[in-house]
């Protein structure tokens, strides 16, 4: 009898392969210019401008913390790693380039953005409004298009 050449062909145990082939190769990424800290319930995170150009910029720091934002501790984020300059200002926090990580209150973020739509829809409110003011029957500025469907009778 011939004896099949699939059955005669030695066959490795799934085990014995490893893995390390079907795992694809790491690749280079260029380095976050500026880290994320890990989430914490309740807490928005920014960066704050202190400096521009070696600069120092009090009136926008000032602006942030009157707002509510309060600078982010080094130690309460570990996993941000940063040098820290022996001459800095703001030594116990976390500065990068001139920006400060800060916080603030889930609940304060959500306030600011509903005062900001409010004042949005009330400037649309009043161009729509002052718009339609000029607005003539006889020549109208602004035409809504509306699309009516009618059937024929068949033939």
């Amino acid at each position: 009898m011939a004896e099949n050449k699939l059955t005669t062909q030695l066959r490795e145990d799934r085990d014995l392969a490893s893995r390390v082939a079907a795992e694809r190769p790491k690749q280079w990424a260029p380095p976050t210019l500026l880290p994320d800290p890990k989430p914490q319930d309740g807490w928005a995170y920014r960066w704050v401008r202190i400096s521009t150009l070696g600069q120092n910029d009090p009136t926008n720091i000032s602006a942030k913390l009157r707002e509510g934002w309060e600078p982010v501790r080094a130690a309460d984020h570990p996993e941000v790693h940063v040098y820290s300059d022996a001459d800095a200002r703001f030594k116990d926090n976390i500065v990068i380039g001139g920006l400060m990580l800060c916080k603030t209150p889930v609940e304060f973020t959500q306030q600011r953005d509903a005062y900001y739509q409010k004042q949005t829809d009330g400037q649309m409110n009043s161009i729509d409004s002052h718009f339609m003011r000029e607005n003539n029957p006889k020549m109208p500025l602004f035409k809504e298009r509306r699309t009516e469907v009618s059937f024929g009778k068949g033939n």
